[in-house]
Formats: C-alpha cells, sequence, structure tokens
C-alpha cells in the first residue's frame, strides 16, 4: 500500500515495563501475556491516516536489558518518533526515565518527538507512580505524555497516532528537511508538504486514562 510519508519509531523503557505489548497492541490488536523478553530489537509496522494522507509506521521494539544497551543506542539514530515507556506499577522503571532519555538526547536527532507511557494502568490498584508525577516528567522535559494499557488496548492507539500527528505537524511547519531520511522520515507517494491541515479525527485529546 502506498504513503505520503513514513515515520520510523522507536520504543525504549526497562525491560518488562510492556513495550513488546504495546506494539503487538498497535499493530495487531492483540495482547499476548506471556511474551519472551526481547533480544536485540524487533520490528512492527501499520498504516495510520493523519490529515487524510496515509502514514506508514515502522516501528523499533528495543531491549531494555543494560547487556544490549549499545545496540539500541544505534536505532536512535534515523528515529522520527520514541515512544519511552515505564511501569506505573514499578517504581524503579520510573526512576530511570532520566538515564533513557539521556540516551535519547544524545543518539538521536534534537527534534525527535517523544512520547511518554505510563504503562500498565489497568493495575491502578498496584500504582507506584502517581498520574501527577509522570505528567510533571513530560512536562519539565518537553514530551508528550500519556497512560496506556497493553492489556485492555487503552490509550495504546492514541499514542501512537498522537506521536504521529506531531512528527507531521513538524513537516507542515517545516521543522523537518524531508529530504533527508536520516530524521526517520521518508517520503512516499503524495508526501509533498502543503500547507498545515487539521488532525486526524482518532487522535486523542487528553493524557491519562487513570486519572
Amino acid at each position: 500500500m502506498s504513503y505520503a510519508y513514513l515515520f520510523k519509531y522507536i520504543i525504549i523503557g526497562d525491560t518488562g515495563v510492556g513495550k513488546s505489548c504495546l506494539l503487538l497492541q498497535f499493530t495487531d490488536k492483540r495482547f499476548q501475556p506471556v511474551h519472551d523478553l526481547t533480544i536485540g530489537v524487533e520490528f512492527g509496522a501499520r498504516m495510520i491516516t493523519i490529515d487524510s494522507k496515509p502514514i506508514k509506521l515502522q516501528i523499533w521494539d528495543t531491549a531494555g536489558q543494560e547487556s544490549f544497551r549499545s545496540i539500541t543506542r544505534s536505532y536512535y539514530r534515523g528515529a522520527a518518533g520514541a515512544l519511552l515507556v515505564y511501569d506505573i506499577t514499578r517504581r524503579e522503571t520510573f526512576n530511570h526515565l532520566a538515564s533513557w532519555l539521556e540516551d535519547a538526547r544524545q543518539h538521536a536527532n534534537a527534534n525527535m518527538t517523544i512520547m511518554l507511557i505510563g504503562n500498565k494502568c489497568d493495575l491502578a490498584h498496584r500504582r507506584a507512580v502517581s498520574t501527577e508525577e509522570g505528567e510533571q516528567f513530560a512536562k519539565e522535559h518537553g514530551l508528550i505524555f500519556m497512560e496506556a494499557s497493553a492489556k485492555t488496548a487503552q490509550n495504546v492507539e492514541e499514542a501512537f497516532i498522537k506521536t504521529a500527528a506531531t512528527i507531521y505537524k513538524k513537516i507542515q511547519e517545516g521543522v523537518f528537511d524531508v529530504s533527508n531520511e536520516s530524521y526517520g522520515i521518508k517520503v512516499g507517494y503524495g508526501g509533498i508538504p502543503g500547507p498545515s491541515g487539521g488532525r486526524d479525527g482518532n487522535i486523542a485529546q487528553s493524557g491519562g486514562c487513570c486519572s
């Protein structure tokens, strides 16, 4: 299927926060409760629509273990968007966000769009990180923020699409040189930037699902 643009994403965060489950829910609309640890990187893709334009998301799901960190770093280059994921029931995964963000800022292009996701909000009764803390971290670091659940699919679609909408808006504003594929954007058929238009109707207007 032809596309106007292709956006490359990377999913980062600690082991066990649900990165692979988020990707599977978005691409296949299913939840796999038992998932092998990602070794290196896994890959998924899906077509979406932003401003009536078909956009292909090419998504790289990375291993969270420290031993794979050097491999992960090589995937920051050439990514237009990143989903930085923590588990709202595990405080340490939130505490490690600054380290992941430092890696992203160091190895990715300065205009990469980063969406912070507090995953597993279906387990709100076991919450260890408040919604307000997630919002505050995102605000301090210039990130978009949502809480989501890979299990129930709540806000999963919205997180991927809202990230794409932000990238698309940057293209419309001339932030990216779309002829340079190192920004993680590839122009397909009909992808010539035009006047800024409205956003896709599926985009969520609010962040948290557990507020």
